[in-house]
């Protein structure tokens, strides 16, 4: 791989961003599928983050904090993140949707501020224990 291109992954956020992106693309399809299969927008944030929070887990804890064993109190830890994201998001369509009359758009909208939260709280939260120089080697 080229030199660059390393550096940059070993950054954390940066992996993040990406790990992230992927984890976004499933959880906002699965958000978008409940909303078209006719579920309200509350039922589509909790169903859907239900289902993406074992995928999440997975993905972050090996790509991005670079984990390879399970543990149980890491698991509880991020299912607890993700209830605060959950409550963070109906919280936050509640008030788009008094000025957005479009639940897409606006849980579109809420994808930056909740991913940032959910971030911070998994990096100094959940992940605390990795060193910030730790990289995937």
């Amino acid at each position: 791989m080229i030199d660059w291109v390393k550096r940059i992954l070993e950054i954390k956020f940066v992996r993040f961003l990406i790990i992230g992106g992927v984890n976004t693309l499933f959880g906002y399809g699965m958000f978008a599928f409940l909303i078209f299969i006719g579920l309200n927008y509350q039922l589509a944030i909790v169903f859907g983050t239900i289902l993406c929070v074992l995928f999440n887990f997975k993905t972050m804890r090996k790509y991005v904090f670079g984990d390879k064993g399970f543990k149980l109190v890491l698991l509880l830890k991020f299912i607890s993140v993700y209830t605060i994201g959950i409550l963070l998001n109906l919280a936050g369509m509640r008030i788009m949707l008094n000025f957005i009359h479009s639940e897409y758009i606006a849980g579109f909208i809420l994808i930056l501020p909740i991913s940032i939260v959910t971030y911070l709280l998994n990096r100094f939260y959940v992940f605390s224990h990795y060193s910030p120089k730790q990289n995937l080697r």
